[in-house]
């Protein structure tokens, strides 16, 4: 079969979404399909080293034809050129599709964020009859709505007309988390029959086989604190000057440290506050290459999960499952619609709460500082549930039951 995958990001970009892709569509090659990605130049969340690099257009990465489109800036840009950016999108995605696909496509996955991509899965459709399965991890324009990003009402239109297509145009649509699919049914009114739940998964080998370093505990002279760790994206969405408010209150327990790892829109302004406030344990790091990630939270005596109060979609942040697989306890701060409060508390791997008293939060993080039994048990716990419910094998093996009938019986 020749299946083509659509996403805005492919390793080496650093982001869940990523890795997950790139995953899916190695199992694919492996299993003998000729497969092809689509995807946007690489900009953002890069290592150090990545950074330095020079790409190719078109590469074979692992058995995986990779086909790389340059495109406007989407990130740490005006929202209106950010706006622009993904309307262009369509375009510039299926120019690379007509001069280097040349062969029958069976099949394609577009995976959303960012949502113009969907028109892309609609028109391979339309020009080859391939089946189209739209894999939806994030609810847009609903979130940005949420967040106070859009405010225009013709935008606001013309976003959600093109959300509707795109649910209309799809022959099978997934998404990770079932309240996401109910907000699809009751809210989006798309046919229950037609969404599918199929969790994100994590693969938990290279965790099993990680060992800490120290090299972060060294760059920072925190040889023996107590890290909070918070790996990723810092934008809008976490709601991370929370965390710096948690952290202002803990500032007299000189043992607890948090370190974000990554980068993002809200970077500047989250150092920013760290100086004028003078919040001497929170610390910046730039991102690490994927391949150093389970190393990094083997570093960590905690993972931290945030998202906006005021969002209201069922998001569940996709470092979760990296904390579980690395046996890391989980302390969350969440929206009370995510639905990582029912993983975490089924998986029993750390502490969640709704509110954003900052006392409250703070008073969770020694709670769970006190206790190295309590760690050990979550990260257990949290290790056996990801190796049971979200493996590789079992999710993916899903996915290609949704894509062509025969799929399904293909040994994991």
């Amino acid at each position: 079969m020749n299946i083509v995958v659509v996403s805005i990001c492919y390793p080496p970009e650093i982001r869940s979404i990523s890795t997950m892709v790139r995953e899916f569509c190695e199992y694919l090659a492996h299993k003998g399909h000729t497969v092809t990605v689509l995807t946007g130049w690489p900009q953002y969340n890069l290592s150090q080293e990545d950074e330095r690099r020079a790409f190719q257009t078109v590469t074979i990465e692992r058995g995986v034809r990779v086909i790389r489109i340059k495109t406007l800036p989407t990130h740490k840009v005006a929202y209106l050129l950010r706006g622009v950016a993904q309307v262009l999108l369509p375009p510039l995605f299926m120019w690379a599709f007509r001069k280097h696909v040349r062969e029958r496509v069976d099949a394609v996955v577009v995976y959303s964020p960012h949502l113009p991509l969907t028109v892309v899965g609609n028109r391979i459709k339309r020009k080859t009859g391939a089946r189209y399965l739209l894999n939806i991890q994030d609810i847009f324009p609903q979130g940005a709505i949420d967040l106070g990003i859009l405010k225009n009402t013709w935008i606001i239109k013309f976003f959600e007309r093109m959300e509707r297509r795109a649910y209309e145009a799809a022959d099978a649509i997934t998404t990770c988390t079932n309240r996401a699919r109910n907000l699809l049914v009751e809210r989006k009114h798309v046919p229950i029959e037609c969404v599918t739940v199929v969790p994100n998964w994590i693969d938990a080998m290279p965790y099993d086989h990680a060992q800490a370093t120290g090299a972060l505990r060294a760059v920072l002279k925190l040889e023996s604190a107590f890290l909070m760790v918070f790996p990723g994206i810092l934008g809008p969405t976490q709601g991370l000057d929370f965390v710096l408010d948690v952290a202002k209150v803990l500032r007299d327990h000189a043992h607890i440290h948090f370190v974000f790892v990554g980068d993002g829109t809200e970077t500047e302004h989250l150092q920013k506050r760290v100086r004028d406030e003078e919040i001497n344990n929170v610390h910046f790091r730039p991102f690490v290459s994927p391949d150093a990630y389970p190393s990094l939270l083997k570093e960590a005596d905690a993972g931290l999960l945030s998202l906006r109060m005021d969002c209201k979609t069922p998001t569940v942040p996709g470092k979760l499952y990296g904390f579980m697989a690395s046996g890391l306890p989980v302390v969350a701060f969440l929206n009370p619609e995510s639905e990582g409060h029912e993983i975490i508390q089924t998986a029993q791997c750390g502490l969640v709460m709704k509110s954003r008293d900052a006392a409250a939060a703070a008073r969770l993080v020694l709670q769970l500082a006190k206790d190295a039994e309590a760690r050990k048990r979550y990260g257990e716990s949290g290790r056996a549930y990801v190796k049971r419910y979200v493996t590789k094998e079992v999710c993916i093996s899903q996915l290609l039951g949704l894509l062509v009938d025969e799929f399904a019986i293909l040994p994991p």
